[in-house]
């Protein structure tokens, strides 16, 4: 460990915490107010490129949001039946009590990580908003949505969420100009360059295991130019092993993934799990013991509910709360006049540390007293998904 990581820590908590002010400070031209359309109800589609956790956690935070700014009657979300949203969407636009919005129960679109549907449900989903054109936004998740969406094919709004580098896949020009006017895309520019830094600061590896699809949608998921700017300031070595991705074979993906970080935990002695559909509740149980019993210290790209699996490190969403405020806020702003290019991108959440302290007994990591100080998610137990 080393001497500065106390500071190092804290110092990114502050400036965090300052980021955030400034975010929501600077966003105070339009009203967030529930308004109808014309005194009828704003009706909302939905577009994703294929099942994954992660965009259901955003989905949820993001109604959870649109409740508490008084969109959409304040109630318990339905369990979850897995990674799908389909019967979360099926709840919302059967369900769910709103004066002012409806989620369209028939215009859910996916890609189900097929090429060829992802061509079919894009052209679907333009066809459907240049006629009828009957739809008032678009809930673009992930980054194929986000892709097959901007463009000028249509003037529909389009919120772009939880894609992992917008300017980088090309969703959006910059982090602060979308390139279109009806199109918005959260950004955090810095997001996955600090998680490693951190990671390093606080374990002081000479040599990180990276797995991820040798595609440019794998290394824009995996955050691959910000470990390797990390590298080059740091000094740390990459290894890396290249995993199957997006495709609709689930089973595959998860082999290529075990696969590879079996190869990686034998020549890293740190290892950062990347965002890919490979990494799920299927694979995780047994990519820990993978990592635990060769003494790997491992930090999740994703969050802390991977932590709360057994992976030792993360700096995560605080339960996906900031952001699902975020996004909620951009949806009421365009119904009361905003144009989605109008609206800020940047916004950084504050973070929460977390630690798993029975993976670090069991890697034999004894954290210092400053990085459980820093943690605001401390798990006793390795917990199954």
């Amino acid at each position: 460990m080393k001497n500065c990581s106390k500071v190092f820590v804290f110092g990114f908590l502050s400036f965090f915490l300052i980021c955030i002010s400034a975010a929501f400070a600077e966003d105070q031209g339009f009203a967030t107010k529930p308004v109808r359309k014309n005194g009828e109800k704003w009706r909302i589609g939905y577009y994703q490129g294929g099942a994954y956790i992660d965009y259901l956690r955003y989905t949820e935070s993001t109604i959870k949001g649109l409740m508490e700014l008084g969109w959409i009657k304040s109630e318990e979300l339905p369990p979850r039946q897995g990674e799908r949203i389909k019967p979360l969407w099926d709840w919302l636009s059967g369900d769910a009590e709103s004066e002012y919005i409806e989620f369209v129960g028939d215009a859910f679109y996916t890609a189900e990580w097929d090429q060829e549907k992802r061509q079919e449900a894009a052209a679907g989903v333009i066809k459907r908003l240049k006629d009828p054109n009957d739809l008032d936004m678009v809930l673009a998740l992930g980054t194929w949505a986000g892709q097959d969406l901007a463009n000028d094919r249509h003037q529909t709004p389009v919120i772009v969420i939880s894609a992992s580098d917008p300017v980088g896949s090309g969703i959006i020009k910059s982090a602060r100009d979308s390139g279109f006017g009806h199109v918005h895309a959260r950004v955090d520019p810095n997001r996955y360059y600090r998680q490693i830094r951190i990671f390093s600061d606080i374990i002081g590896f000479s040599r990180l295991g990276v797995a991820y699809e040798d595609s440019q949608a794998g290394r824009t998921y995996a955050a691959l130019g910000d470990i390797e700017r990390a590298s080059k300031d740091t000094g740390f070595e990459i290894s890396t092993c290249h995993t199957l991705g997006d495709i609709p074979d689930q089973e595959k993906a998860n082999a290529s993934v075990i696969k590879c970080y079996k190869e990686l935990a034998q020549n890293s002695d740190a290892v950062y799990v990347t965002v890919q559909s490979g990494v799920n509740s299927q694979t995780l149980p047994e990519l820990v013991k993978i990592f635990n019993s060769h003494n790997i210290p491992t930090f999740s790209q994703a969050g802390s509910q991977e932590v709360k699996a057994g992976i030792l490190l993360s700096i995560a969403q605080a339960d996906y709360k900031y952001a699902g405020q975020f996004w909620a806020e951009t949806i009421a702003e365009v119904f009361n006049g905003a144009r989605p290019g109008q609206l800020p991108q940047v916004f950084e959440e504050p973070p929460n540390i977390a630690i798993n302290l029975k993976t670090a007994e069991e890697i034999g990591f004894n954290p210092p007293v400053d990085v459980l100080g820093a943690a605001d998610r401390i798990f006793q137990t390795i917990e199954k998904p």
